[in-house]
């Protein structure tokens, strides 16, 4: 019997091409509305967080002054030195590694090609806590490092732009006025945080960009890798208490320096774009209920179109719940038609705008499952009181309809 219904019901639709197209159209509209929002949403979201775990995997990131700056005009806070490091290396458990870090602008210059960037003075743990192999090469030797010897690492940019015609290993190349020897390059990682090229720089031994660029010992900033088996949290609440006690801040004084958690600054964008997400995904579903009023419009017209047939239909002995069921199953499968041609062109839309604006494309199958259980659920919802009103048409009325 239901298979009979759906035939009578599709027959219904193709008698009425058109006519179906345009009711189905809101349905088409809001689920591929819904499910192009939430798809590029996640996608957004999976950008921000690959960008942020380029950082590194569970990296604490330290510098002086209160937030990310200083603040007002007060009195710039003391930046750390090379006993800060030693410091959170030996008495802090659950460290991995620690690096200082040093930097600088210059220009780099290779024979006739140039190129502006910035040096990073550093030591290996730097390369350990964000995680980052070299394409070729080596890293700093422990000699190096503690003589600050004239040694570096550069990135794809700068070996792109230095060195397109040869290795750039065992080549020197003069950083202003200070000539340094390349000693490895680094693996390509592109776009970072706040659209920064990651890959748009040179590496040398901290000590040596201390004494040849920034002129003084300062570190402006710590990155500390945790071991995985370590909470961030914990670690960060020993290293905020070392710090205050090496730099003698009081009891009630608030810290002159900020630990940010790379995991948190995650976690906390990816939950705001998921709300940003959810309510573009709740705005456009307004479409979802327009197409339902249409719908519900369409099937009281053909309800009105095909009352002497549903007369004809109940004389000879029809009951007034196969009517209704006829008139349902067609209310449904217009709105099913509609959700899966508007999960077509969702995915199609996805793909080309995740494409266009450099996201990845994240798809999601249960947002597609559960906009066609919504389209079909709009059909029966909305197209229960035109069934209704055909099921309950007295048969001598209906036939003399006109």
């Amino acid at each position: 019997m239901f298979f009979t219904t759906l035939l009578l019901a599709i027959r219904e639709i193709r008698r009425h091409l058109l006519r179906s197209f345009l009711t189905t159209l809101g349905i088409v509209i809001g689920v591929g509305a819904v499910i192009t929002m939430v798809t590029l949403g996640n996608g957004a979201t999976a950008s921000v967080r690959e960008q942020i775990s380029s950082l590194g995997a569970n990296v604490l990131m330290i510098r002086p002054g209160q937030g990310f700056g200083r603040g007002g005009g007060g009195v710039a806070p003391p930046p750390f030195d090379n006993s800060d490091l030693d410091a959170i290396r030996d008495q802090i458990a659950g460290v991995r590694a620690v690096a200082g870090q040093a930097q600088a602008s210059t220009l780099a210059v290779r024979n006739a090609q140039n190129w502006q960037t910035t040096i990073t003075g550093t030591g290996n743990g730097y390369f350990v806590a964000q995680s980052w192999a070299l394409e070729s090469g080596r890293y700093f030797s422990q000699e190096e490092e503690e003589a600050g010897k004239s040694v570096c690492i550069i990135g794809a940019t700068v070996k792109q732009q230095l060195f397109s015609d040869v290795d750039p290993e065992g080549q020197r190349i003069r950083l202003g006025d200070v000539a340094c020897d390349v000693i490895g390059v680094l693996e390509a990682r592109g776009q970072g945080g706040f659209g920064a090229d990651q890959d748009d720089i040179v590496v040398m031994p901290i000590k040596a960009v201390q004494r040849r660029f920034t002129g003084n010992r300062d570190i402006r900033a710590i990155m500390v890798s945790v071991e995985d088996d370590f909470d961030t949290q914990q670690v960060t609440r020993a290293i905020s208490a070392l710090l205050r006690e090496r730099r003698h801040i009081a009891p009630q004084t608030p810290d002159d320096f900020n630990i940010l958690d790379t995991r948190q600054i995650a976690d906390a964008v990816s939950q705001s774009t998921a709300t940003i997400t959810a309510f573009l995904g709740a705005v456009a579903a307004v479409s979802l209920v327009v197409g339902g009023i249409g719908i519900m419009n369409i099937m009281l017209v053909s309800v009105t179109e095909r009352t002497r047939e549903i007369g004809i239909r109940l004389a000879i002995g029809a009951l007034g719940k196969e009517v209704m069921l006829q008139f349902l199953v067609e209310a449904v499968v217009l709105s099913c038609l509609g959700g899966i041609t508007g999960i077509v062109i969702a995915l199609l839309a996805s793909w080309g705008l995740a494409g266009a604006l450099g996201l990845p494309f994240a798809f999601d199958p249960f947002i597609n499952i559960l906009s066609f259980v919504i389209s079909a659920l709009i059909g029966v919802v909305f197209g229960y009181f035109p069934a209704r009103r055909a099921a309950r048409l007295n048969p001598i009325d209906a036939l003399r309809h006109e």
